[in-house]
């Protein structure tokens, strides 16, 4: 008998035989599932030959990928955990920067007028002062519950108190103007003011201020003792720097 085609050597022919093996013991380890569009093989245990994972097994379930994946080794980890971390740092130095507490400021500026007035038995007088409130805070204060009370030789001679005084923009001056009055009942200092002998009639007063400022959630108090020169024989007093 003859046969058509060609001949195959004898290694050929284990070649063959080998590979058949291999393909066997492939098949043995690895069973082949069918899909919906061909059903050859058996079918998937997960999900069950349709094609998609059943609803309230998703959380059953575990996916299994190769050690090769890229997926399991991220890449620029460093880099990433670095900018992160800077950038919280940043971002906390600026927060501290700006709503750190700063120096609040009440300062006298001038005497700006003295206004005086003679009764039988008292001189009243006018004493209007301005005073500057400096805000180095980056946000907003409200200044309010300023005591004002003047004293002349330790003795009150007049009081006020401003509940609302003013709010002071962030990084800035403000100045307010402040009229305290003044009535003087003792006998020897009406008698040195109503006095035409004298040509000068000069009081040492004493300004005890003290103001409360409220910013950052936080109220603070502030404080301040000025002294002044005044006259008390005239209706003004010329502005002077204190």
């Amino acid at each position: 008998m003859v046969s058509l085609g060609h001949g195959c050597s004898p290694q050929e022919d284990q070649d063959v035989l080998v590979g058949q093996s291999k393909d066997k013991r492939r098949q043995s380890k690895w069973r082949e599932y069918g899909s919906i569009s061909d059903p050859a093989g058996d079918t998937c245990p997960t999900c069950q030959g349709i094609g998609r994972i059943p609803r309230g097994q998703e959380t059953q379930l575990v996916a299994v990928i190769p050690c090769s994946d890229q997926r399991l080794k991220p890449r620029h980890t460093k880099l990433y955990v670095t900018i992160s971390v800077a950038v919280c740092l940043l971002t906390c130095a600026l927060i501290l920067f700006f709503l750190f507490p700063r120096s609040m400021t009440l300062s006298p500026v001038i005497n700006k007028s003295v206004m005086v007035f003679f009764t039988p038995s008292t001189v009243e007088m006018k004493v209007t002062n301005v005073l500057n409130i400096t805000n180095e805070n980056f946000v907003s204060v409200q200044a309010h519950d300023m005591d004002l009370q003047a004293l002349i030789w330790d003795t009150v001679v007049g009081k006020i108190k401003i509940s609302n005084v003013t709010t002071v923009r962030p990084r800035s001056q403000k100045s307010i103007t402040v009229e305290v009055p003044i009535s003087i009942e003792d006998v020897g200092l009406n008698g040195y003011c109503k006095s035409s002998s004298y040509r000068i009639h000069t009081l040492f007063l004493h300004l005890q201020m003290s103001m409360k400022v409220f910013y950052l959630g936080h109220s603070e108090q502030l404080s301040i003792d000025t002294f002044q020169y005044i006259d008390c024989g005239t209706n003004s007093t010329v502005p002077h720097l204190t």
